[in-house]
């Protein structure tokens, strides 16, 4: 069973609130998955929308995968190093900014069904 691998490097969304939007489309066929992650609010959303298309298109046009038989067989979001800001505060302080970001995998893969 050929399987389809792209990844998202740098995402500008926390992996807290990535995992929230990866754990809708879990399992599903690529398709449905799709359309969900398109009418989600989230913006996290938009850019797995954007990785599931890019993975899609690579099962299509470089292993021969059908569209229609794609399903969503791994998909995880791993934590980068955090980048960190100091934002000067009242009394000499310093106020700590914190910017995260993930790393999404996603690995698609052929139903069963033929």
């Amino acid at each position: 069973m050929d399987e389809v691998r792209a990844k998202l490097r740098f995402a500008p969304s926390s992996a807290q609130k990535m995992r929230r939007v990866i754990q809708l489309v879990r399992g599903k066929p690529a398709a449905p998955a799709l359309a969900m992650l398109q009418n989600l609010p989230q913006a996290a959303a938009r850019d797995l929308a954007k990785l599931l298309r890019s993975a899609m298109a690579n099962a299509e046009e470089n292993v021969g995968m059908r569209r229609e038989d794609l399903v969503i067989t791994q998909i995880y979001a791993d934590e980068v190093p955090t980048r960190k800001w100091r934002r000067f505060g009242a009394r000499g302080r310093f106020k700590p900014i914190l910017r995260r970001s993930s790393h999404v995998t996603i690995v698609l893969g052929e139903t069963g069904e033929k």
